[in-house]
């Protein structure tokens, strides 16, 4: 995003948030690169005015199998990003605005998210995210009546029956499910076995790529052929995937860590956009070490938003604690481990029960339930990190994903802004999963053994994050 121009230079100047305003509009260039900054005159209801900058450009709204470009402009008031933008459709002389929930007459957009907005919690790329969500299921959007088309009213309803069936599901639902897994070893192997007796996928394709240092396996499941599984060594076989779960590893012999860690970022530079290039609507789900880094990396060479990169992170431990806390200690409250996947990680636990109806947060530190988590975490210190382990807990992700669940996983996520993060990092933070990606339950204030430790995983991250060439 050039932001150089001495036009914008000039009104950016005069924003009250100038350095953190400049982060958010190159994170909004990073996901959306189609909208581009100008300056203009802002009218107000009260027809007071305002030089401002604005972001114009298109966003992709998918039905019918087909992609549409919509134009937008959202206006930046001079507090941005601590208040939200004010959203209108710019529609071409070609189009017609369908006037709905979302959007009126003149074109204003309106959405939930926007009446609701606390940054950090909320940002432009979420909100965008948000508005080609609802977009897809009422475009607001048509083309102008002629002669040779049809009423543009006709043709939103003939899109809303191509979307539901006569069930209420939407037509994706019945198309092919399709998840790949790219890397082979032990770690590959063990997720397509798991992903195979646990969900229920039409094809499972296990891409054995040349460049990683955990290949293998692959020649075995060729010659014992299983139903639904693809060998492939290619990575265009991973294309039109839901799901694609990425185990490559490519450890160098060299002895500092930062340059043992860098050669698998080399390697994901030449394997993740084209994953995302094949799959655009995918979640990449990430099980390669170290898995906060590489999930990181992964969303910075991808370009999609936060909520569709994820890493395995704390997930096998956090199961592994709900399951001491429930059946060794009777607490019947699910727990997650939160926090850098290393020493650092801390146990937390629900505010409600398991068979509970209430919304799932997360308990406050200091307070009762420390002694039992450090009982529970005492109990799981025997039980190591084996690849069949992690396979399972891959692929119970994998099946909350393609089943729409709604479950409750402790993945590792863009944790900025929870808690109060600053830090742009990757840590696990349980996160509520479903078919279109990740939802972060709210930050609570922890204890200060444990608030100390987040901080400290924190600091480490974004050190070895700044000594990487992504």
């Amino acid at each position: 995003m050039d932001l150089k121009s001495e036009k914008i230079q000039r009104i950016l100047s005069k924003y009250k948030f100038h350095d953190v305003a400049v982060e958010e509009l190159e994170k909004i260039n990073r996901i959306f690169p189609d909208l581009k900054p100008f300056t203009g005159t802002y009218t107000f209801t009260d027809s007071s005015q305002k030089e401002l900058l604005k972001l114009t450009g298109i966003i992709p709204v998918k039905f019918d199998g087909r992609s549409y470009n919509f134009p937008v402009q959202l206006w930046l008031l001079d507090s941005f990003p601590f208040t939200p933008p004010i959203c209108h459709l710019k529609p071409t002389s070609s189009m017609v605005i369908r006037e709905g929930k979302h959007v009126n007459a003149k074109g204003r957009i309106h959405l939930p998210g926007l009446h609701s907005w606390d940054y950090p919690k909320s940002s432009v790329v979420g909100l965008l995210n948000e508005m080609i969500t609802k977009f897809q299921e009422d475009p607001p959007l048509s083309s102008k009546t002629t002669e040779d088309t049809k009423d543009p009213h006709q043709l939103m309803a003939f899109v809303s029956n191509l979307q539901i069936n006569d069930g209420g599901s939407r037509q994706y639902d019945q198309q092919s499910i399709k998840v790949s897994v790219v890397g082979g070893g032990d770690l590959g192997m063990a997720c397509v076995m798991s992903i195979l007796a646990k969900c229920n996928v039409d094809r499972l394709v296990f891409i054995d790529i040349a460049e990683s240092s955990t290949k293998g396996g692959s020649t075995d499941l060729e010659i014992f052929s299983l139903p639904k599984v693809q060998v492939s060594r290619d990575i265009s076989a991973s294309a039109g995937s839901r799901v694609v779960v990425v185990t490559a590893n490519s450890w160098s012999s060299d002895e500092s860590y930062v340059k043992v860690v860098q050669t698998n970022v080399d390697l994901y530079r030449g394997i993740i956009p084209n994953l995302v290039h094949l799959s655009p609507d995918t979640i990449l789900l990430i099980a390669s070490q170290p898995v906060d880094i590489m999930t990181h990396v992964a969303w910075r060479q991808s370009g999609l938003p936060p909520t569709r990169v994820i890493g395995a992170g704390c997930n096998l431990d956090s199961e592994r604690l709900s399951y001491v806390l429930d059946i060794n200690l009777n607490t019947h409250k699910p727990g997650w481990v939160i926090g850098e996947f290393s020493d650092n990680k801390v146990p937390v636990m629900s505010n409600v029960g398991l068979n509970s109806n209430g919304a799932m947060e997360i308990a406050p530190g200091a307070n009762a339930a420390k002694p039992l988590l450090d009982r529970a975490f005492e109990l799981m210190k025997s039980r190591g990190q084996r690849s069949w382990s992690v396979g399972l807990s891959v692929a119970d992700i994998t099946n909350t994903i393609l089943t729409d669940r709604m479950k409750t996983h402790s993945i590792s996520t863009l944790a900025q802004g929870w808690g109060g993060i600053g830090a742009e990092v990757f840590l696990s933070l349980p996160c509520i999963m479903g078919a279109n990606g990740s939802t972060r339950l709210a930050g609570v204030s922890l204890g200060p053994e444990e608030d100390a430790k987040l901080r400290t995983s924190v600091n480490s991250l974004s050190a070895l994050m700044s000594q990487i060439r992504l």
